[in-house]
């Protein structure tokens, strides 16, 4: 056998064993096969994207759970695929363009989406080559893109469908949209940002009473061009007289009417607000409401147009602004100007601020569709976990809103639409049957126009679970995949992926796409604020690899992916698991050194030898507690699990345990020894292969390269009751507690490590000094001890003691401690500590300063206290150990 290298090289290791991976085609599901079937979509990622610390995190548990289920006999479908991202990517190809001095519109629609297909074949594959570094194990062979002819003809099919049934229409309401792009965008292309503006007071006067006026407040003035009414509380003793009556309205002349409406808030500026439908989400409903008008005052570049007067027309929005400011001051209509800040949305592709713009859109009744998804997550065929997400997905889904589907872009799904001559359109799968379909309206054969429109994005990423699969053609896949098992995703998308996933397998497979939602948290930085490159503080996935390799980030994401809370990331720690990875390297050179070679067919029973017992039963515990907080998608107590046990248990203690075996000259007792270290070494490597792919695989192959399959392909390791020796775990773990807590006392009482002292045990029943006379040499060698007997006499007033079952342990330390100096140190930490957290604690308790500090301030604020509680609750345990 060659022996392993001193030192682990995981990018030799990484590239070799993911090109022999894939090669070999272990990644694939078999569609034939009699096992049962387990899969997960990959939520696609924008074929323009990167990989950043988020998709690391999601990835991560997406393959833990796939190779999990692999070695669990589970025929496993990773359904791999990647999002045409239609605005992004016409941004990308578009830069790409203005570089040259040309825009999209030089080459016609036509030529421009060709450009962008040369783009996707020459850099679109960015993403998927780094996810095959992070160890990304899906079926690439069944790789597809939401673009591709199988996908687009799935789309095109639903849409004409839910047009028939009257779920997809088109309406004239508002949009986000962005002057700058010219298109509508979703709610998550929107991002809030705080400006430092104005609240303008306004008096609009009484139409019929000379000299009243209602003051109405606002943040845009320019929009009062197309204000076409004013609200007031209907309870409003103000205002009650006035409902119903008129205003004038400024600089337009147009007499529009005081509503009561609910929306105006009594408590709120004058209690009056201004009404404008076309240019704001709230105005909107409250003008349905109450019968009012909707003017669209602006253009698609957010100009003022033909709606306004004409001094204003084709003026900028904002130059619109200070005109209407400086003539209402003039016509003294300007009460008083507040300085004010507020949360202005912006576009996040485009930076400019979105406006809300009428226009005629396509919509899907998001209402009607989600019924049944709402019910099918309230009847348990699809749960969430953490279960709490269930709350956050009905709150939108009982409120949600029609879900406009129309962008004005040319990258992406053009929407199936053909108009005639008299504006009559024909909703069709394809020209041809569109042509049909207007010639037998019509009468005769006429020119169609094609709606230049392009579908969201999201309405193709719908479609995911069942798409890829072959829909709308009954295949193999689809009959034996769908619906799938689990979803990992972001919270950020329950609203734009996970619920429209939802309403349309429900309404077109009549089933749910997925049976569990695992929600996973934030990755953030290690001060708890949410990475982003204007902060500096974005850690890049692909950096943290080369540095430290992949199975170090895995394992940190891993080991830190608790429910519910979100993962502070710093490279120290990443470091430290960086130094795990090593330990087991050096731990297989370890074996390697003293012949512990794997014995193959080796069951590890009738064994003679406790300390084997031991590690066996130990070994088969750990494996279920990792398959069990797999199973339950506790993923860090998974990590943590099989962390423990390779580092403490087999690494710290059952190494030290044995050496005296191996060193000794009982042959049979090595040779059991050697046999059962190779086996447990082989069980550790198949626990941590889902978390480290590459070093697992690689030490299976050099620990035995005779190997007839690869790790990947192995069964998880199958750990009966017959492995487990109960007695023996508790006699050793006996051992390895008494251990722990002389040192524990040592560390806490700052005993010299070279000091060789003495350990008494008091009230020791008979079984704990059978013990104590079994393994004596162990617990003289591993806490360094001079002597350890049974107490007889009262207890030496020097000496510290700690509790162990029925006995109690004393270590006296005269002579070596000034036992009095350390209870005086102690406590003084302990009060030290207690003012801390007395101090953060009122702040936390302070109404005030949690409303406005950042949430990073208060995570870290509680994260402080956390740690200064457990510092207590140690040096509290130490000043036990005095007596005090």
């Amino acid at each position: 056998m060659v022996m392993l290298e001193k030192t682990y090289r995981p990018a030799e290791v990484e590239e070799k064993h993911y090109r022999l991976w894939e090669e070999s085609g272990v990644f694939a599901a078999d569609t034939r096969s009699n096992e049962k079937p387990y899969t997960i979509m990959m939520p696609p990622p924008n074929v323009t994207g990167s990989l950043h610390m988020g998709h690391a995190l999601t990835f991560t548990i997406q393959d833990l759970l796939t190779r999990y289920q692999r070695m669990r006999g589970r025929d496993a479908l990773w359904q791999p695929g990647t999002d045409h991202a239609g605005i992004a990517t016409q941004m990308v190809v578009e830069r790409n363009l203005a570089k040259e001095g040309k825009t999209r519109h030089d080459f016609g629609r036509k030529a421009f989406i060709d450009k962008v297909w040369e783009w996707k074949a020459e850099s679109g594959g960015t993403i998927t080559r780094q996810l095959r570094r992070l160890g990304a194990s899906p079926d690439w062979a069944k790789e597809r893109f939401t673009m591709d002819e199988g996908l687009s003809r799935a789309v095109a099919k639903v849409f004409v469908e839910l047009h028939r049934q009257g779920l997809i229409y088109k309406d004239k309401r508002l949009v986000n949209w962005d002057p700058k792009l010219h298109t509508a965008i979703s709610d998550l292309e929107v991002e809030q940002k705080e400006i430092k503006g104005n609240l303008w007071h306004f008096r609009y006067p009484i139409d019929g009473e000379e000299g009243r006026f209602i003051v109405v407040a606002t943040t845009r003035p320019e929009t009062m061009l197309g204000d076409t009414g004013v609200a007031v509380h209907p309870e409003d003793d103000r205002y009650k007289d006035l409902i119903g009556k008129n205003v004038r309205l400024p600089l337009v002349g147009r007499l529009i009417p005081i509503v009561g409406d609910e929306y105006a808030d009594p408590e709120t500026g004058s209690g009056a607000v201004k009404i404008t439908p076309a240019h704001d989400f709230n105005d909107f409903e409250v003008g349905k409401r109450c019968g009012l008008e909707a003017i669209n005052i602006l253009d698609r570049d957010a100009r003022m147009n033909e709606n306004v007067p004409e001094a204003y027309q084709g003026l900028d929005r904002y130059e619109a602004r200070k005109k209407v400011v400086a003539e209402l001051e003039a016509l003294e209509l300007l009460e008083k100007i507040e300085p004010h800040t507020h949360m202005v949305p912006h576009g996040d592709r485009s930076g400019v601020a979105i406006e809300p713009w009428l226009t005629d859109q396509w919509y899907v009744d998001a209402a009607t569709l989600a019924k049944p998804a709402i019910e099918a997550v309230e009847t348990g065929k699809t749960v969430f976990v953490p279960k709490q997400w269930e709350n956050t997905y009905f709150e939108w889904m009982r409120n949600i809103q029609p879900w406009c589907i129309s962008r004005q872009i040319w990258w992406g799904h053009q929407i199936p639409a053909w108009y005639g001559p008299d504006g009559t359109f024909f909703v069709e799968e394809s020209e041809d049957a569109a042509r049909a379909a207007a010639a037998k309206h019509y009468g005769s054969d006429v020119e169609l126009t094609r709606d230049p429109d392009v579908l969201d994005t999201w309405f193709s990423s719908a479609l995911f679970p069942f798409s890829t699969l072959g829909w709308p053609d009954q295949t193999p896949e689809l009959d034996r995949y769908y619906p799938t098992d689990v979803l990992v995703t972001g919270f950020d998308i329950i609203f734009f992926w996970v619920a429209r996933m939802m309403m349309m397998g429900l309404h077109f497979m009549k089933d749910v796409p997925f049976r569990t939602v695992y929600i996973h948290a934030l990755v953030r930085d290690e001060r708890g604020q949410k990475m982003s490159k204007s902060k500096g503080n974005v850690i890049d996935p692909l950096e943290i690899i080369d540095e430290y390799g992949t199975d170090a980030l895995r394992l940190t994401l891993t080991a830190m992916a608790a429910q519910g809370r979100d993962i502070k990331l710093a490279t120290n720690r990443v470091e430290g698991y960086r130094n795990f990875a090593t330990k087991l390297w050096n731990a297989a050179r370890y074996c390697q050194m003293n012949g512990c070679e794997p014995v193959a067919g080796y069951r590890p029973v009738g064994l003679t030898q406790t300390v084997n017992r031991w590690i066996v039963g130990e070994l088969a515990d750990a494996a279920n507690k990792v398959a069990a907080a797999i199973d339950a998608y506790k993923f860090n107590d998974a990590a943590n699990a099989a962390y423990q046990f390779t580092w403490g248990g087999f690494c710290d203690w059952y190494m030290e345990f044995t050496k005296p075996i191996l060193a000794g000259t009982d042959e049979a007792a090595k040779a059991e020894t050697r046999a059962t270290t190779a086996w447990v070494l082989d069980q550790i490597l198949h626990i941590l292969h889902p978390i480290m792919p590459f070093i697992t695989e690689e030490l299976w192959e050099q620990l035995s390269p005779n190997r007839a399959s690869r790790l990947i392909t192995a069964d998880w390791p199958e750990v009966g009751p017959e492995l487990v020796d109960q007695a023996a775990r508790d006699e050793m773990n006996w051992v390895v507690r008494l251990i722990s807590s002389v040192r524990s006392m040592r560390s806490e009482m700052n005993v010299p490590p070279g000091a060789q002292i003495e350990l008494k045990l008091k009230d020791a029943g008979e079984a704990s000094l059978k013990r104590l006379d079994t393994h004596r040499d162990l617990i003289l060698r591993m806490a360094r001890l001079s002597s350890v007997e049974p107490l007889s006499g009262p207890v030496p007033k020097s000496a510290v003691q700690a509790v162990q079952d029925e006995a109690t342990l004393v270590l006296p330390l005269e002579g070596i401690v000034d036992l009095d100096k350390e209870r005086a140190r102690l406590s003084k930490e302990i009060d030290k500590l207690a003012g801390e957290i007395k101090k953060i604690d009122a702040k936390l308790s302070n109404e005030q300063f949690v409303a406005k500090a950042p949430e990073e301030v208060i995570v870290e604020q509680r994260d402080r206290r956390e740690a200064a509680d457990q510092a207590r609750g140690k040096l509290q345990k130490a000043l036990e150990m005095l007596g005090a």
